[in-house]
């Protein structure tokens, strides 16, 4: 189980391979690779700026697989998610999860996502034609966290 932030992109071929190394009861992998946009609302987006509180980011994140963790039988995880300047369709954000069925590496993929776009201490901000715009949260990703909290 592992969490990484950094500037450089990521190989994700290489991350499953190496998820999927750590066990011979994989049954399951499945990944998610967050893209940059170049729309927002009808807005062209030039590129995105990503910051973080190095230390509190990573402590969330771990946070969250290690409740992925109860909730599911994972055999791995891993995410990757990148700071800095980046363009259109560059990667932002990778979740791995490994396990021995496909339902709980699904769900629980989709558990870390949901959790990194509502409450992980990443901030956006967008850069367009007519300036910059911090990106706030949506309401369907809150709808889409307040789901796994009725779960419990």
């Amino acid at each position: 189980m592992s969490v990484t932030i950094q500037h450089e992109d990521f190989d994700v071929g290489a991350e499953m391979q190496a998820l999927r190394a750590l066990s011979n009861n994989v049954g399951a992998l499945v990944a998610f690779v967050g893209l940059v946009r170049d729309m927002s609302y009808n807005d062209k987006v030039d590129n995105i700026n990503v910051q973080h509180y190095p230390g509190m980011s990573e402590r969330a994140l771990s946070k969250i697989i290690a409740e992925a963790k109860q909730r599911w039988e994972l055999l791995g995880v891993r995410v990757i998610h990148r700071v800095g300047t980046l363009g259109p369709n560059e990667q932002i954000v990778l979740v791995l999860t490994s396990s021995t069925h496909r339902a709980h590496a699904f769900s629980s993929c989709e558990f870390i996502i949901d959790y990194l776009k509502t409450d992980a201490p990443f901030w956006k901000k967008e850069i367009k034609p007519e300036g910059g715009e911090w990106v706030v949260t949506k309401d369907t990703d809150v709808q889409r966290m307040q789901r796994w909290h009725q779960q419990k």
